[in-house]
């Protein structure tokens, strides 16, 4: 079942539904270091939003790597589109200090473009290939980590968590729990810390090919 929170004075919620009709300042895009936008819900916002979304994306892609960055959102209800690279490659596997990683970079990119709305799907954990309760839990805490490090700092009043089915709906509704009882530990500081992370599409290489950008 749907539930919402609010902490650090944003409200988070999580909800069933079609990012592509999400009506936010910016939705998020689980995409590949290229800007292709392939396959999976990478191919239905561009289906839905018009190609100059994929345009944008691939222009910008080879000079920002792993980090997330905004591009127009054409024909959607949102006004911009956040991509966030989840794979190297449309159809490699994803893991979750990569989600992390996506998670807090746009987050990053929503208060430099001043959002204060922006909907997430589930990062990854489509053809990305993590479980989606590992998915939610990293996202979720991604979120608290940013939201508690910016606090006063950013333009963010809404977050939501869009599930594309009900099991996915319910990882969210448990990971947004645990705000409520004690913080979640992150993910991977280390790979911050460090300046320049760790190759992720190293662990990607092993697992090749389905054609899609989540």
């Amino acid at each position: 079942m749907a539930s919402e929170i609010t902490f650090k004075g944003v409200k988070l919620l999580v909800k069933e539904g079609d990012l592509t009709e999400e009506k936010a300042d910016a939705i998020v895009n689980p995409a590949n270091t290229k800007g292709l936008m392939a396959g999976g819900l990478s191919l239905a916002i561009k289906q839905k939003g018009g190609e100059q979304i994929e345009k944008d994306a691939t222009a910008a892609a080879p000079t920002l790597k792993w980090n997330a960055y905004a591009t127009t959102a054409g024909k959607l209800a949102a006004r911009k589109v956040i991509h966030a690279p989840t794979v190297q490659e449309p159809g490699w596997k994803s893991e979750a200090r990569i989600i992390d990683r996506a998670t807090r970079g746009a987050l990053g990119v929503a208060k430099d473009i001043s959002a204060r709305t922006i909907s997430f799907p589930g990062l990854g954990c489509g053809t990305g290939g993590v479980p989606k309760v590992e998915a939610a839990q990293t996202m979720i805490s991604a979120t608290r980590y940013f939201l508690a490090e910016n606090e006063g700092h950013h333009p963010i009043r809404e977050i939501r968590f869009v599930a594309f089915d009900e099991e996915l709906e319910k990882a969210f509704d448990v990971a947004l729990a645990t705000l409520e009882v004690k913080p979640p530990a992150p993910v991977a500081p280390a790979e911050e810390a460090a300046g320049e992370p760790s190759e992720p599409e190293e662990a990607a290489e092993e697992s090749p090919t389905a054609p899609a950008g989540e």
